[in-house]
């Protein structure tokens, strides 16, 4: 199996395990269909230049089946089960759930699943790894309490590659749309400054054929939301992140904008090993790869570059918390 960091043996305190799961079966409770197409970044607009040291080129999937009948029962079940620890994040989600897989084996399974993780890089088209933040993986979006406000806002991710699938047929649901913008983060950027949001001819809705699909998305690329919904209802998804496996592409996660949302006696220590897990990677290249006769200025730069990461983490968790950028409705 791929992995940039193992799943923690141990859980952080205040955890415990749901009782009485069914064990995770690839077997039985996974469904990996190829999506039909895929859209490109270049698509939305992006340049080369801006494309270059990303994880993947790609921007967004059409959905594609991952979860089984049988897988959908589990999930399902288990979203339920989980619905009890859920909180809002800040202003922008008013119900979601983080951690669930510290609480959930089947979850935390599915959610590290090889088979699962084989797919998604033959999708990205790039060797990924289930996120070394576990706090990433298995992340819950559960309905609002009231009607006509977007369950979460136009965004882009606080992490590079996740995808987000339904849990809940959404064909049972009025409105709750996953959407996302044809365009960059810099235009959504320029028409929130404007007091405006992506118009609707510049707006995706990929259709879900039920519950168990699944689109693969370049979080920190694509803007995107889940609209507001119409009637009271279930509506939930779930989010799965995943992260390059070269190290040596750029992180694109934002991990000082969950300071404002996780558990702190879970998140400094997740964070910590996966800033320590890219430049251990990038430490290994300078060992391997430098030559005799490079000047002290060569030198210095690539060794500081391997270590951006580390150095990144210990000045954001000094500095504490900070406005989480997100665009309104």
């Amino acid at each position: 199996m791929s992995v940039a960091v193992q799943f923690p043996q141990t859980q952080p305190p205040g955890y415990e395990w749901l009782d009485d799961e069914p064990p995770f079966d690839p077997q039985v409770h996974l469904q990996l269909e190829m999506p039909a197409r895929v859209v490109m970044l270049t698509d939305l607009g992006y340049t080369e230049d801006e494309i270059d040291g990303k994880a993947t080129p790609l921007a967004a999937s059409d959905p594609f089946r991952l979860l089984s009948d049988e897988g959908v029962a589990v999930m399902a079940e288990t979203a339920r089960r989980l619905e009890t620890f859920v909180k809002p994040a800040g202003d922008r989600i008013e119900r979601m759930v983080r951690g669930g897989c510290y609480r959930s084996r089947w979850l935390r399974d599915l959610c590290i699943s090889p088979e699962v993780c084989a797919h998604m890089s033959a999708i990205y088209g790039t060797p990924v790894a289930p996120h070394p933040m576990p706090l990433h993986l298995g992340h819950l979006n559960y309905a609002p309490t009231a009607v006509d406000v977007g369950i979460d806002k136009w965004h882009h991710d606080t992490l590079p590659l996740d995808y987000v699938l339904m849990v809940t047929d959404p064909s049972q649901v009025a409105g709750g749309r996953f959407e996302y913008f044809v365009g960059t983060k810099d235009q959504a950027a320029i028409l929130a400054a404007q007091g405006l949001t992506p118009p609707p001819e510049r707006v995706v809705a990929p259709h879900f054929p039920g519950a168990g699909w699944a689109v693969a998305l370049h979080g920190d690329m694509v803007v995107h939301r889940a609209g507001p919904i119409h009637d009271l209802c279930d509506r939930t998804t779930m989010v799965n992140g995943y992260v390059a496996l070269d190290a040596r592409l750029q992180d694109q996660s934002r991990s000082v904008d969950l300071l404002a949302v996780d558990d702190p006696n879970v998140l400094y220590t997740e964070w910590a090993k996966f800033a320590a897990w890219r430049s251990k990677e990038r430490l290994g290249d300078v060992i391997e790869s430098l030559d005799f006769g490079a000047d002290v200025e060569a030198v210095a730069h690539e060794l500081e570059s391997a270590v951006t990461d580390v150095l990144r983490a210990v000045a954001e968790m000094r500095g504490g918390q900070v406005d989480t950028a997100h665009y309104e409705k």
